[in-house]
């Protein structure tokens, strides 16, 4: 092969060389931006943006010329403030650079004050009540600390501008605002307890994510005929053919050719958008994929992970496909999920869940760890109410995904680390091996420090914390907003026991082994390193006194207990009101998310099911006195039918009955009635898809839909 004075391959370098020019090259990055501005004007805007400064508003003209200098050479034609707002979803309206002028020309213009601030409606967003319809005004404001990017469509692009969103009475609105808080809190509790250890070089403490992203894609043509698809995200009804996911031959399989053409597809977008995705594969359940990216700062995760879900929708209907986010799209098979892998990053580089080779002697990693031990031991109904919605509750629970109880895995390794310390014993460093594989020319693995739990909702994966939990369509902001809240309560707590100990004339080093003994004794009962699935977790779990919320509208009602306002209060994460409104709009979803369903459920049960087995029961009553099987045939058709309006009056009946006047109690309702009804509906439904002919049945089945080719 022809080479260019290398050892690589011209071809191979061309593809190489593509790439990591092609990556972030719709981002106005750092680099590009300090390019087109002033020494003065870049060191005000990378204070803000490393050292968490206060913007300079007089410097907002300058960044907005830049800004758009720069989009209008990438073939921008318009701009947009792009926020998340309460839906769980991304928001923007775009508005044109062009403006007329009084002599009937026309000139492009972007001011400071349009970077800095715009006006968008704030009653038509989810507010639990913090705007009225009739209080409209809300603001969205320019966060410097995420890049500004291009987004194209066929026939141009557009500037987006990441920016937060807040009431005019000064509430967060979305989901940024706390999470901004919550990093801000994090990073002065981390500082504090450094400073205690005697780093005092570290000026900015950050938590890193990566946030895996689970998908199913179904043929469009199918999607298409599928009115529960198009209207809820998920099938209502659908009958298990033989084969699903039982010989596990889907799961890291060959990737289909029109797949791999798609994920491809995505990727290239991704990366010019500057997300680094790395790993593409096959999922365990038929027609599931994942996309996984490597760490980032949480504020640019979380907008990252609203382009993976934003890119991975659009473009699939440019390969034929539908995207499903759909926590749990199809039943009998595994659902999805977006596993959050967490640590705490220095501005130094250094990973402080970095447990090293003898983390037995790596306090500072112990005292972190511990922390983090009793944060979730604490506020477990928190991280939980982070992950409750009404389609992360259809997967969570049973043999796909982690239970709904909370619980650390921390390995044998790590266990055994905590124990001696506990017991007083001295540490030992535990010999790992390698792993021989019987062959001479295959080389030895070096062996983990333990073992993997699946089952674990949160687990230590060998430098970072591994939330599982998680929904495949939900937003991170929220959840990793709970994570680095009550971590840096718990490191604050710690700090202040140990600078209390210093205080009464104890050295650090036994003080600091001292808060580590005691705070992990006194909160070890979130450690479970069994199988979560097994059903005696529960009661386990509720003899441990851990709270068990088998629904997420149990678990609603702790968001305002009064440990949590204290908590988030405290920090200025979230005060009382923005908490009770957000508790408010966790109902309201819910409610309107189930409401929805059913009310589907039974329109396409009458208007479609029906005529469809009355005309099958037509065609058998013809056949019946030649045939003794067609007779048993008709009969089991007119007894599931008959079950089948049983099953949809009482649907009908309880979905009517809203349940009360007040949110919650209509929550109530949709468990504990509308939820069984659906289910008594699409029982019977299932039933009569295995007898009646499939050419007359009215949608695809799951055996056209999970075979993606």
């Amino acid at each position: 092969m022809h080479t260019n004075g290398t050892d690589v391959p011209r071809s191979a370098k061309l593809v190489s060389d593509t790439l990591t020019e092609a990556f972030a090259d719709d981002v106005l990055t750092a680099d590009q931006l300090r390019q087109r501005l002033s020494r003065s004007v870049w060191e005000s805007i990378s204070n803000t943006i490393d050292k968490a400064t206060v913007i300079d508003s007089a410097i907002a003209d300058t960044v907005a010329l830049a800004m758009k200098t720069w989009a209008i050479e990438k073939g921008a034609t318009h701009y947009s403030h792009w926020f998340q707002p309460l839906t769980g979803l991304t928001a923007e309206k775009h508005e044109s650079f062009v403006v007329p002028t009084s002599n009937g020309s026309a000139i492009s213009q972007f001011s400071g004050k349009e970077l800095i601030q715009g006006e968008p409606d704030a009653s038509s967003f989810p507010s639990g009540g913090l705007r009225a319809t009739f209080e409209a005004r809300g603001y969205t404001a320019w966060d410097p600390t995420s890049p500004a990017f291009i987004v194209r469509h066929d026939n141009g692009a557009t500037l987006y501008i990441p920016t937060a969103f807040a009431s005019w009475t000064g509430e967060a609105l979305d989901h940024k605002i706390p999470l901004l808080r919550s990093t801000n809190a994090l990073n002065h509790a981390v500082l504090k307890a450094l400073k205690l250890f005697g780093d005092t070089s570290v000026e900015n403490v950050t938590s890193a994510v990566g946030a895996e992203q689970e998908y199913f894609l179904v043929d469009a043509e199918y999607a298409k005929r599928r009115p529960d698809l198009a209207l809820t995200g998920r099938t209502l009804f659908g009958a298990r053919p033989p084969r699903g996911q039982e010989l596990s031959d889907h799961y890291f399989g060959s990737i289909p050719n029109r797949v791999l053409s798609y994920m491809t597809d995505v990727e290239q977008q991704l990366f010019a958008l500057g997300v680094p995705v790395r790993t593409r594969h096959n999922e365990v359940a038929p027609g599931q994929y994942e996309f996984a990216p490597l760490y980032e700062g949480a504020n640019i995760a979380a907008d990252h992970q609203q382009l993976v879900m934003k890119v991975l929708r659009n473009t699939a209907r440019k390969h034929g496909f539908v995207c499903l986010l759909h926590e749990k799209p199809f039943s009998g098979i595994n659902g999805s999920g977006k596993h959050v892998n967490w640590s705490i990053i220095t501005n130094t580089g250094v990973n402080l869940l970095e447990p090293g080779d003898t983390p037995f002697e790596n306090m500072m990693f112990l005292f972190f760890c511990t922390a983090i031990i009793r944060a979730v031991n604490l506020h477990s109904d928190l991280l939980r109410i982070s992950v409750a919605t009404a389609s992360n509750d259809l997967r969570m629970g049973a043999h796909e995904a982690p239970p709904t109880i909370m619980s650390i895995y921390l390995g044998a390794e790590l266990t055994d680390v905590f124990e001696r310390i506990e017991s007083g014993k001295a540490g030992s460093k535990r010999a790992r091996g390698l792993l021989g594989l019987g062959s001479p020319v295959l080389p030895p693995i070096p062996l983990h420090s333990g073992d993997r739990n699946r089952t674990s909702p949160f687990a230590f994966t060998g430098n970072k914390f591994e939330f599982r939990a998680v929904g495949s369509s939900q937003t991170i902001s929220f959840p990793v907003t709970v994570l680095n809240s009550i971590v840096a309560e718990s490191v604050m707590y710690q700090s202040a026991q140990i600078e209390a100990l210093l205080a009464s004339g104890e050295q650090f080093e036994n003080a600091l082994r001292t808060v580590i003994s005691s705070t992990y004794s006194e909160h070890k009962r979130i450690l479970f390193d069994g199988d979560g699935y097994n059903p005696q977790w529960i009661t386990t779990a509720a003899e441990r006194g851990l709270p068990v919320y088998a629904s997420c509208v149990d678990a609603y009602e702790q968001l305002t207990s009064q440990k949590n306002i204290q908590l988030f209060e405290q920090l200025q994460v979230f005060n009382a009101r923005e908490l009770e409104a957000r508790q408010e709009v966790l109902y309201d979803q819910y409610f309107k998310t189930i409401n929805i369903e059913a009310e589907t459920t039974e329109w396409i049960a009458r208007t479609m099911i029906v005529p469809a087995v009355f005309d099958f029961i037509a065609r058998t009553q013809l056949v019946q006195t030649h045939s003794t099987f067609a007779q048993e045939t008709h009969h089991k058709l007119v007894e599931a039918i008959d079950k089948f309006g049983s099953a949809l009056g009482e649907l009908h009946r309880q979905n009517v009955e809203l349940g009360g006047s007040d949110v919650r109690s209509k929550c109530s309702h949709m468990v504990q009635n509308v939820l069984p009804a659906m289910k008594a509906v699409r029982h019977v439904a299932d039933k009569l898809e295995r007898i009646c002919d499939s050419a007359v049945w009215p949608m695809p089945g799951y055996r056209e839909m999970w075979l993606v080719r």
